[in-house]
């Protein structure tokens, strides 16, 4: 008797699924209907277009069918008035190159935020919870590390270069060293220059001011990096940017004037998923942006909250209204040097097509066309391309535009967040195309993954809880080592 193909499940990933940040809410009744009902037209159109379910889940035309599920399950929920939704043609969900058409681009994909954890070989270190742990290598350690991956970044997604990102743990798994090793194995595979990364900066944990300067300069002198990664909520005592808590380590002014000095003026902070943490509020990036012209803030997650509801902007918000209200309050408009990165935020709310267009049309008044760039937050959650296919057939309607005045997410705005802008701001000049790969080459190998469609990060909260007990326990081995 055959044994029945493993079901890959549904290509755009729109199952509960964390960072390790937080605790992924369940899924809404929209997302639980759009699965079930997705679910049986991937069955319809398989047997239209003669695959079988397993090869028509691992095409476009899969992507397609799901998206224009969720679109009028989502016009549905709403009575007619969806405020996003995916513009998804009928002939793209069972015809292959309609469904490329539509989903697919030839536009720059620069993502400003990727992982990876890199086990030395042999290791018998503890692996966290998560399901990327079941990714079927011989050794489980390789699911977390840099071939898996360029694997995921580029040859299963349409990716064209990513900056490495550090993570709030400490330890070896994503060192400088690593990264540095990451960029070369991309050189050596024909992705020159498409690998870059970032200085970890943990301030508030120096012994001194002094001490944190020459940690930076040490880092700056030793390794290639384009910008600093910071989180002011973890890694240490919490801090501020611009120093306005006078009982918080007064550690963020000399940090960004270090910053600059070192002529890196590019800072990535982590702001939002802060477990109620009071330093994980955006509410220090406009005085701090003011006060430090000369300098970039990417702002990562840009105060969202997991399992909060994004709306019209609201002075008094929470969430990424937070973001727009210390900007404002500090004067800064369309075109300041603040930036706003999607990882995470795009992954979390692309199922809900309404938080989806308001966070993006707020963000796009506030902070102008030119100042939001594209993100996943991967690989935790498997490969990107999901997000990149679902981004691409994103539209704010015009209902909301007239509404709240959100611009049009025309196909020039759609390049400029997905690649465009970051380039500039890396001052890098990179190739949309593929690393050396041929197009036919990628479309081969995504047809014969056997994980394309899986999500790696934890799902449930006993899956959070679980790894931050194994980040918890590396921390104190390594305090004692």
């Amino acid at each position: 008797m055959a044994r029945a193909e493993p079901d890959p499940g549904l290509p755009i990933k729109l199952g509960p699924c964390s960072n390790g940040e937080f605790v992924p809410p369940p899924p809404s009744p929209l997302v639980r209907e759009t699965v079930r009902r997705a679910n049986e037209a991937v069955d319809r159109n398989a047997r239209r277009t003669g695959m079988s379910r397993r090869q028509f889940l691992l095409s476009a035309c899969a992507s397609a069918t799901t998206l224009s599920v969720l679109a009028a399950c989502s016009s549905s929920r709403s009575g007619g008035s969806s405020g996003g939704t995916f513009t998804v043609p009928t002939e793209a969900t069972t015809e292959p190159g309609a469904a490329q058409e539509a989903l697919g681009g030839s536009e720059l994909i620069f993502d400003v935020q990727g992982h990876l954890l890199e086990y030395p070989p042999g290791s018998d270190l503890a692996l966290p919870g998560f399901p990327q742990s079941e990714c079927g290598a011989d050794d489980p350690h390789e699911c977390y590390g840099m071939e898996t991956f360029l694997d995921l970044m580029f040859l299963q997604s349409d990716t064209s270069a990513v900056m490495l990102s550090a993570v709030p743990f400490p330890g070896e798994l994503l060192s400088p060293e690593v990264m540095a090793e990451t960029i070369a194995l991309a050189d050596r595979i024909g992705c020159d220059g498409r690998v870059m990364m970032q200085g970890q900066a943990n301030p508030s944990m120096a012994p001194s001011i002094a001490a944190m300067q020459d940690s930076m300069a040490s880092i700056a002198a030793d390794f290639p990096i384009r910008a600093w990664k910071t989180y002011t909520h973890s890694g240490g005592p919490g801090w501020f940017l611009d120093d306005h808590d006078g009982s918080a380590p007064q550690v963020g002014d000399a940090f960004l004037e270090q910053a600059a000095a070192l002529g890196i003026p590019i800072v990535a902070v982590h702001k939002g998923f802060g477990s109620g943490s009071r330093f994980a509020s955006p509410v220090d990036i406009g005085p701090a942006a003011a006060a430090h012209p000369d300098i970039s803030f990417v702002v990562y997650h840009s105060g969202y909250e997991a399992g909060g509801t994004e709306g019209p902007y609201d002075p008094d918000g929470e969430g990424v209204d937070r973001l727009i209200t210390s900007m404002r309050d500090a004067g800064l408009g369309p075109g300041s040097n603040v930036y706003r990165a999607l990882g995470s935020t795009w992954k979390l709310t692309m199922g809900e097509p309404d938080q989806a267009a308001h966070i993006l049309g707020k963000l796009l008044v506030a902070l102008g066309e030119d100042n939001v760039v594209w993100g996943t937050d991967s690989l935790w959650y498997g490969t990107p391309q999901d997000q990149i296919e679902a981004f691409r057939a994103f539209e704010i309607t015009p209902e909301l535009q007239e509404r709240f005045g959100y611009p049009a997410l025309t196909p020039e705005i759609k390049a400029k967040i997905l690649g465009g802008t970051s380039a500039a701001l890396y001052g890098v000049d990179l190739p949309a195309v593929p690393c050396e790969s041929s197009r036919e080459d990628i479309a081969e190998a995504r047809l014969a993954s056997v994980d394309r469609n899986r999500t790696y990060g934890p799902t449930t909260a006993d899956e959070v809880a679980a790894f931050l007990e194994w980040d918890r326990q590396r921390a104190v081995t390594m305090t004692r080592g």
